[in-house]
């Protein structure tokens, strides 16, 4: 089974070491809270093809370890967007590296970069699975609900035979659910989705070269074969072919029908490379454009999906031909066309219309679809070089302001974001070369020994048809998406955080120091920004050095005004005088001084005296005992988001990483 060679999406396919990390919000690269230097577990969620060395733990909610309580973990939560497209925006600067150059015409190399997320409704502390029970609530939390889990193993999985009967089908996968999902480990896709990967045949129109791509153990190719993937190797749920293929060609579909999470499919936010392929980005976005796929059967006791990618091979596998649309979220409690088309003259940021989710389904749903993908040239970088891209005028890694979704249900998300870096060989056309000039060696050949001296004398060039093409991969820890209260309405909100990890320069890469980010932002009055930040408690390389102050593992944070940025003192409290011009709409009660606290102390103290979020007890007034190097403060914190009420200008600094001549960590904050 092919499809037509003139449908076929490239993103580039196939993988190097140590090539993309994601450093706002922090990347994982697989890691979850390892005291170790290297990853434990390089296959726990998704295939990055990076080094071991490179990531972030997850953050911890308290000044000890979270262990194996997912409630003592602490996922970053920022308040999304509002429903306007042009004045409510809640903004969020992605940041990262790549190693191998990307952004010029005289790039070496021809690249692009993907970013995208996949939601769920964040529901409530019931809802995160607490065991391997065998109520179908407890199978459902196991194998729905995205987490980063507290265990670095892989979720288990009972793989497809040759001529699986729908008993059989049925059986195995009542095992995956059941008994192969475990409440420990992490998931972002689901099992559903990497099952429909290993019976879906893979795309007989792509360029494979000379790659030899083995039949599974159901009989032919599938999609969990690519180039780069070429031994079928799993990491997490993932289905390679669509990790290594943008736009793909199939819906991303994390579950049958509709779940009780309602998890989305891949959301496309940006496309950073060529730009004269945007028209076929945005053309061909899952957000705005529904994907076909081959259903089987829509009863609970038959395998729903096959084999399939186009239309005529499914017919005759005795399937239908079914389109699915993408979405947001689905507006379940609006329940006519005239209600949703009421729910449209909301807001401009989503597209919301009267719909079915998929064709052959009779029912119709009010879908919340994602904005437009974003389309735009890459950021400039040099190879060889994990470093600041050319283009920023500040020196600072590549870098990408993006504006947090917009969900109308009112309701707090749970959602993870996914960084693709995707480069290939321009000695074929990545764009048009397909399955015709597979083992072509005028095209491409592994290795290969030239005679440029045209004497005999050859000489071998250093090429790996597996990774002429090749995508990389990092993807951040589960963060939470909230609603906006009344009071922000109309505002635009920026998100102040921290990025880095404990250690000095050469300890901490392929990740990066301490900083805050962004470290210069320049707002107006009427907006509002949320400072915010996490941390680990087990970033200590194991042995592998953690230089650093206070107890060695901890990452710790806070902000304090001081006088100039080539100074290293901060001033009093009492006479930080840009917090009279600050107050915070999560504490409403709080006075600048509070919030001053606050800061100072990440939390420890939460005001200078009480107000309606800070208990008397836990005032700097009553409390006492804060360790001179935060040791015993909180290593992640929510923080405030601040309202001003005149113009000025904060000079920030963290007492405990700012360590003169060894790493700086200050930040310029302008209300204009």
């Amino acid at each position: 089974m092919w499809v037509l060679q003139g449908t076929i999406f490239l993103l580039f396919c196939t993988l190097v070491l140590s090539d993309v990390y994601l450093h706002n919000p922090r990347g994982s690269n697989n890691r979850l809270d390892e005291n170790t230097a290297n990853r434990k577990n390089n296959n726990r969620l998704f295939d990055s093809q990076n080094n071991n060395k490179g990531g972030y733990n997850t953050g911890d909610r308290f000044s000890s370890e979270g262990g194996s309580r997912p409630e003592r973990f602490y996922s970053m939560q920022y308040y999304g967007s509002g429903p306007s497209s042009s004045q409510e925006g809640s903004k969020l600067m992605v940041e990262w590296t790549n190693q191998h150059g990307c952004g010029s015409d005289e790039s070496k190399l021809l690249c692009n970069l993907v970013i995208q997320y996949m939601c769920q409704s964040n529901g409530t502390h019931e809802d995160y699975p607490r065991g391997n029970g065998g109520r179908w609530d407890d199978v459902e939390e196991r194998t729905l609900y995205m987490r980063d889990g507290t265990s670095t193993d892989t979720q288990k999985y009972s793989e497809p035979r040759k001529g699986e009967s729908d008993r059989s089908y049925s059986s195995r996968m009542e095992k995956n659910y059941e008994d192969n999902s475990d409440y420990k480990e992490g998931l972002h896709e689901t099992v559903y989705w990497y099952d429909q990967c290993r019976y879906r045949e893979a795309n007989g129109g792509l360029f494979t070269a000379d790659q030899d791509l083995k039949k599974d153990k159901v009989g032919y190719v599938t999609a969990s074969r690519t180039r780069q993937n070429n031994n079928g190797d799993r990491s997490g749920y993932e289905c390679p072919e669509e990790r290594d293929y943008f736009p793909y060609w199939q819906p991303t579909m994390q579950s049958e029908n509709l779940d009780r999470f309602q998890r989305t499919p891949w959301i496309d936010l940006a496309w950073m490379g060529d730009k004269s392929k945007c028209n076929y980005i945005k053309q061909n976005s899952f957000n705005r454009r529904s994907k076909w796929r081959c259903v089987l059967s829509k009863d609970s006791d038959e395998r729903p999906y096959g084999r399939a990618i186009n239309e005529e091979d499914c017919e005759e596998e005795g399937g239908n031909w079914v389109e699915f649309v993408s979405f947001l979220e689905v507006l379940t409690e609006v329940t006519s066309e005239s209600a949703c088309k009421a729910e449209q003259r909301k807001g401009t940021r989503n597209k919301i219309f009267w719909t079915k989710l998929r064709s052959d389904d009779s029912k119709e749903y009010c879908v919340v679809q994602a904005p437009e993908i974003t389309c735009d040239v890459a950021p400039w970088t040099r190879v060889n070089h994990l470093g600041n891209s050319g283009d920023s005028k500040s020196a600072d890694s590549s870098r990408l302001e993006v504006e947090l979704p917009y969900f109308p249900s009112g309701e707090a998300k749970r959602c993870t974001l996914r960084l693709r870096y995707n480069i290939t060989t321009a000695d074929y056309d990545p764009w048009t070369t397909d399955s015709n000039s597979n083992d072509d060696d005028d095209v491409i050949e592994n290795n290969p020994e030239v005679d440029v001296l045209e004497n005999g004398d050859e000489l071998q060039l250093a090429l790996n048809t597996a990774q002429t093409g090749r995508t990389f991969q990092d993807r951040s820890h589960v963060f939470v998406v909230l609603p906006r209260t009344p009071e922000m309405s109309n505002k635009r909100i920026y998100n102040l955080n921290v990025r880095g990890k404990r250690g000095n320069i050469v300890q901490t890469f392929p990740a990066v120091e301490y900083d805050f980010i962004p470290d210069k932002l320049e707002v107006s009055r009427e907006d509002l920004v949320h400072v915010q930040w996490t941390g680990s408690n087990s970033h200590d390389n194991n042995n592998d050095g953690d230089d650093g102050q206070g107890k060695g593992g901890t990452d710790r944070h806070n902000m304090l005004q001081f006088r100039s940025l080539d100074e290293n003192y901060p001033v009093k409290i009492s006479q930080a005088g840009f917090w009279d011009g600050v107050r915070s709409l999560t504490d409403p009660d709080a006075t600048g001084e509070d919030i001053a606290v606050g800061l100072a102390t990440s939390g420890y103290y939460c005001a200078k005296r009480e107000t309606g979020k800070c208990p008397s007890k836990l005032t700097s007034s009553r409390k006492r005992n804060l360790d001179d190097e935060l040791d015993n403060a909180p290593a992640s914190y929510f923080g405030h988001v601040l309202k001003f009420t005149k113009s000025g200008t904060l000079l920030y600094m963290c007492s405990r990483n700012n360590n003169f001549s060894n790493r700086s960590q200050k930040g310029k904050l302008i209300v204009k």
